[in-house]
């Protein structure tokens, strides 16, 4: 509907098909390409596949306005790369930056830019961090915030907030790391970035990390209350450990199709998006998994069916969002009380992850093999999660030392 180039530089107002995110409706967006690299930006337009058919045609004053809203936006990105390229200095980063004094003149507004861009992507998780993120800064420093008040001593002040507001070092990187990302999006000048060495450095927010031991994961899985609540979810633990530790996101939106002679087979949702190379992981459908899926699995086994019942497939991607996180919570809560009752701390769903990389490696199994199943990209991807557990085994074997 709009389009031009300015040398190499292309722009383009296109219907982004690859998800919807309001039932049938799906975001318009201006994509910028150069070379071989592009950036989709957000108009805030939403329409369906029909109303975008119509929108070159109809003399509708509805579909006037939304042609109107989309040139504007238009008209915007494109007059902005139409001067870069005069100019001779078209990047990314620039365009980015000059985007960014036009509709993100605050942190604030570049917040809530960046939320609507994640969820036009379908990317529910992230931008719900973002959400949180700057509900907490908005509580710190109010509603308009200019990127020049992030300084090193705001950041600090910010994190001394956030701590003595009983928040985790795991939260105040998640909500600073943000930010930063924010900043960086803006192409704030070198001069008044606040991160990097004698600057401002976010804190290491790395979580405890519990990986169970063999005995361990033998008394978890073998423990009851007599409660078929329990058990349930004892047993969706016990299937995402043995199904190469398979986060529980990815593992409730497996389908009956995911099953392929005797493995499951399936990608991470964390990293298909982010990595060139889609990494097929391959689990074995061992005897146990099968069992766990006769006894609590979706009884309609057609290929398209969730194997687990908790999705439906005509969620919105908040709502499915929404459930697995309902999901987690409540299997969390059963498991803490497990854990209690065995005297194992910080029982969660993701000590299934990580107890089966342990579990593997203390048995001697090959490196690249475990991280070939983990979907690792690298081998030192694999080596640094794994080493973090090495670290808490020796200081526990350390502490045997002394234990008189």
């Amino acid at each position: 509907m709009f389009n031009s180039a300015h040398g190499g530089i292309t722009v383009s107002a296109f219907f982004d098909t690859r998800r919807a995110i309001d039932g049938d409706k799906y975001p318009v967006k201006i994509r910028v390409r150069y070379k071989r690299d592009r950036r989709d930006y957000a108009t805030g337009k939403k329409m369906t596949a029909e109303e975008w058919g119509k929108m070159p045609e109809t003399k509708s004053v509805k579909f006037a306005k939304y042609r109107d809203d989309i040139q504007s936006s238009f008209k915007i990105v494109d007059g902005i790369v139409e001067k870069l390229y005069r100019d001779n200095s078209f990047s990314f980063a620039e365009l980015n930056q000059r985007l960014g004094k036009c509709d993100s003149d605050t942190l604030n507004t570049a917040f809530y830019a960046k939320m609507e861009a994640l969820k036009d992507d379908g990317a529910i998780g992230n931008m719900l961090n973002y959400k949180s993120a700057i509900r907490s800064i908005e509580s710190f420093a109010g509603s308009k915030i200019a990127f020049s008040d992030i300084t090193v001593d705001w950041l600090k002040r910010y994190e001394k907030r956030l701590i003595e507001g009983g928040k985790s070092y795991v939260t105040v990187s998640m909500y600073i790391r943000c930010i930063r990302a924010i900043m960086n999006d803006a192409g704030i000048k070198e001069a008044q970035y606040p991160f990097g060495k004698k600057k401002y450095e976010i804190p290491d927010g790395e979580g405890r990390k519990l990986a169970l031991t063999m005995q361990q994961v033998k008394a978890v899985i073998s423990y009851t209350d007599g409660l078929e609540t329990t058990e349930r979810y004892r047993d969706l633990w016990f299937f995402s450990y043995l199904c190469n530790g398979i986060n529980f996101g990815d593992m409730l939106q497996l389908r009956y199709s995911n099953i392929v002679g005797d493995e499951i087979c399936f990608y991470r949702q964390k990293t298909i998006k982010t990595s060139k190379v889609k990494k097929e992981i391959q689990a074995t459908l061992t005897p146990e998994m099968q069992a766990i899926i006769d006894k609590w699995g979706n009884p309609d086994k057609k290929p398209n069916n969730y194997i687990f019942p908790y999705l439906t497939g005509d969620e919105t991607l908040t709502k499915r969002k929404n459930l697995i996180h309902d999901v987690i919570k409540r299997t969390n809560k059963r498991l803490k009380n497990i854990g209690t009752a065995l005297g194992i701390d910080g029982m969660t769903t993701y000590a299934a992850r990580h107890s089966y990389a342990t579990v593997l490696k203390r048995s001697g199994a090959n490196i690249a093999y475990i991280s070939e199943s983990l979907g690792h990209t690298d081998l030192k991807t694999t080596e640094d999660y794994l080493a973090s557990f090495e670290k808490e085994e020796r200081r526990k074997n350390a502490a045997l030392l002394t234990n008189f």
